[in-house]
């Protein structure tokens, strides 16, 4: 058995704010196992554990693995890491539809350097925004904009959960509903969002939510489950959620933590398995200058740190 771990640091192409925490790199640990990898990425400010906990667990596991016992790992991170190393992964797979744009900035940048013309020819069909960041004010300025230069072009609007109830009421009475795909997570509670979208008539997705494993129930302006495996951790958990949203005819959205290039690849394939007809949220990795894998997929490994290089018989 061979079994392998490294870490990585990728340079952000301008220093990116993660709740309140600016970060230049992104950085994170490749696992492989027998030449297959996984990618661990803690998240500052969404996951819960650090990436120094993620390595020491990972460390554990491959000790483990080497004695020829189990890997079980804890931390949901390390989880997705060391799932993705070793699921069998289907034959064949159809490509993935192509993820929607991110746009990520201050309200007054992103109005400057909107790129509409290279999109009147053909628009996206999606957009994503994160909002809840800046003055409401400007956002909503942004967000008429956005509707005016591109109207067959539908937004989605993610929050973080960065509204009280009231707050969140006030920026969704004032939106192009008619324009407005889905909100996620305006408000930190479940109980809060519903009250939003009742209030409101906003269509409304789940993510943090589902990454921080509290209970939600089904409700009519609940739209879509946004996944994150990075945050959520094992497969077959995401696979539960995939079964539940399918339950309620909601729509599966597979979406990115700032992953490297190799965990796009990764959460692309989980999409053309999952969510097939839905466009996923994968559109994180222009963040990134630097690269782990070549254009071709092989692992670039002498650009990574290596913590652990070790084969067994086992």
């Amino acid at each position: 058995m061979q079994l392998a771990l490294y870490r990585y640091s990728l340079p952000f192409r301008q220093p990116l704010m993660f709740k309140r925490e600016r970060l230049a790199n992104r950085e994170g640990l490749l696992v492989s196992i027998n030449g297959q990898w996984g990618e661990i990425a803690p998240l500052p400010g969404f996951s819960t554990e650090t990436l120094a906990e993620a390595e020491a667990e990972s460390l554990a596991c491959l000790a483990a693995l080497s004695r020829g016992e189990k890997a079980l790992p804890t931390l949901p991170s390390v989880q997705f890491g060391f799932d993705c190393a070793q699921r069998s992964w289907p034959n064949n797979l159809p490509a993935p539809l192509p993820s929607y744009p991110l746009l990520q900035g201050s309200p007054a940048a992103l109005i400057q350097s909107l790129p509409t013309a290279n999109w009147q020819a053909s628009p996206p069909s999606r957009l994503k925004l994160k909002v809840a960041r800046y003055a409401m004010e400007e956002e909503l300025a942004l967000i008429e904009q956005l509707a005016a230069r591109l109207p067959t072009t539908k937004l989605i609007l993610d929050a973080n959960g960065g509204w009280t109830r009231e707050e969140a009421q006030r920026f969704c009475e004032r939106l192009p509903l008619k324009q407005i795909d889905y909100l996620e997570e305006p408000c930190a509670t479940f109980a809060d969002t519903i009250a939003v979208a009742e209030a409101t008539g906003v269509a409304i997705a789940l993510d943090e939510t589902l990454s921080r494993r509290e209970e939600w129930n089904y409700h009519p302006q609940l739209k879509a489950l946004v996944i994150k495996p990075t945050l959520i951790g094992s497969l077959s958990a995401c696979e539960a959620l995939v079964q539940r949203a399918r339950a309620d005819n909601l729509r599966v959205v597979i979406s990115s933590s700032f992953e490297s290039d190799l965990g796009l690849r990764l959460l692309s394939r989980l999409a053309s398995v999952w969510a097939p007809d839905e466009p996923p949220g994968l559109d994180t990795g222009h963040w990134l200058t630097e690269r782990v894998t070549t254009e071709t997929g092989e692992m670039m490994t002498e650009s990574l740190h290596c913590l652990s290089n070790m084969e067994n018989s086992a």
